[in-house]
């Protein structure tokens, strides 16, 4: 029988241990711990569930790597067309990471209806997009059907419908401005089949997705002139080496892109959080171990006595020692317990209602998204278990300073 946790059991398990005086010291100890917990579960799960939620709404409507021609073009806006007879499409073999690639071409234009209008640019998609992506925001209606003739359906953003007062079904006009500012526009009649709202506000007040083929009439360009490829990874860790890859494997005409150069911005602001994330965990371990330090310093001075009757029963400081790092294992135990109780059934809330809503325009998400996997709360709890018995096992030296006649006669 392990001596040293049958007499910590008894201790935890004793009626005067509720009423005793450190009792209200070890509740706030405990809770310390949940608190603790509870601060580092939530801050790890919305860090990185914030980060994947971004980066799959940047990859949605970007792809992870565009590749287009080099020109001085600084805007979204396509200018010089390249051929889709292309080694690497429709399939990049030669970068087995490649998922999928997809031909786009984009040009400005305003959309006028009777009470307003919008500058926008109208994306061109064809048969081969990859519609999985952007499947989740559709509010209403339905995608366009590109694999026939070409036709007049388009998806628009929640945020356009709203400013421009349409809705799925309705028809509205749209000007493409020529290269020739002294040529009449070039207009064209859209209907609206879907509605989108990713909430990331810099795509919704500009673009709208259409037929690919509308894009290629206006600029006068052949079936097989577009204006960029968007190319889809398997693994968004790799995204440098692969956009490296690609870069390779491109022809010396082309110029290609990952998402983290192109919004670069978006990218390292994602990357304070890592930082955040640090300095929470930190925080929390550091307020709950000086909560457990007082605790177990108050658990020793309570039982003065008893260490002075187990040292002269022959005990060795260690085996006292072990009896007050087993009690306080217990109390550490109690509040990962509770932690974890509150902390997770808080996550499952966010993500089934939406409880905690953002801005879009500042965080690029409606509302906060949680990324909830067990590995890390398992590690969460294993570092502090970890640091909390490493730090106690000073305190509890004192034990061995303990003379037994001086604490048999301690009052």
């Amino acid at each position: 029988m392990n001596l040293e946790y049958f007499i910590a059991k008894r201790l935890i398990t004793a009626k005067d241990y509720k009423s005793s005086i450190s009792a209200p010291i070890i509740k706030i100890a405990i809770s310390a711990i949940a608190i603790g917990m509870i601060m580092m579960i939530i801050s790890v799960a919305t860090g990185i569930g914030l980060q994947q939620k971004i980066r799959e709404k940047v990859a949605a409507f970007n792809g992870h790597i565009v590749i287009s021609n080099y020109d001085n073009n600084q805007s979204e806006v396509t200018v010089v067309p390249i051929s889709k007879k292309q080694d690497f499409y429709p399939k990049f073999t030669a970068v087995p990471e490649v998922e999928h690639i997809q031909a786009i071409a984009s040009k400005a234009g305003i959309i006028r209806t009777e009470t307003a209008f919008e500058g926008i640019i109208f994306k061109g998609v064809g048969n081969d997009y990859k519609w999985d992506n952007i499947k989740e925001y559709l509010v209403s209606g339905k995608l366009p059907d590109y694999s026939k003739n070409v036709n007049q359906e388009v998806l628009l953003s929640q945020f356009l419908a709203n400013r421009l007062n349409l809705k799925v079904g309705d028809l509205f006009n749209t000007f493409f401005i020529k290269e020739n500012q002294n040529q009449l526009p070039n207009i064209r009649r859209f209907k609206i089949t879907g509605i989108f709202n990713s909430g990331f506000q810099e795509f919704d007040a500009t673009y709208i997705i259409g037929d690919i083929r509308h894009m290629q009439r206006i600029n006068k360009w052949t079936p097989d002139q577009i204006g960029a490829f968007e190319v889809f990874v398997d693994d968004f860790n790799t995204i440098e080496a692969t956009g490296e890859q690609v870069y390779a494997q491109t022809a010396s005409t082309l110029d290609s892109k990952t998402i983290l150069e192109k919004y670069s911005y978006i990218f390292e602001w994602l990357q304070l959080f890592d930082f955040n994330i640090i300095v929470i965990l930190v925080v929390m371990i550091l307020v709950a171990t000086i909560n457990m330090v007082v605790a177990l310093l108050v658990l020793i001075l309570e039982r003065t006595q008893m260490i002075g009757i187990l040292k002269a029963l022959g005990a060795n400081n260690w085996s006292v020692r072990k009896i007050f790092l087993y009690n306080a294992f217990y109390l550490i135990v109690r509040g990962l317990f509770w932690g974890n109780l509150i902390g997770i059934a808080l996550l499952l809330l966010q993500q089934q209602f939406g409880v905690i809503q953002l801005n879009p325009e500042n965080y690029y998400v409606n509302q906060a998204p949680v990324y909830l996997n067990w590995g890390y709360i398992l590690v969460l709890n294993l570092l502090t278990v970890t640091v909390c018995f490493f730090v106690l096992l000073i305190p509890s030296y004192i034990i061995t300073k303990i003379s037994p006649v001086k604490a048999i006669r301690f009052d």
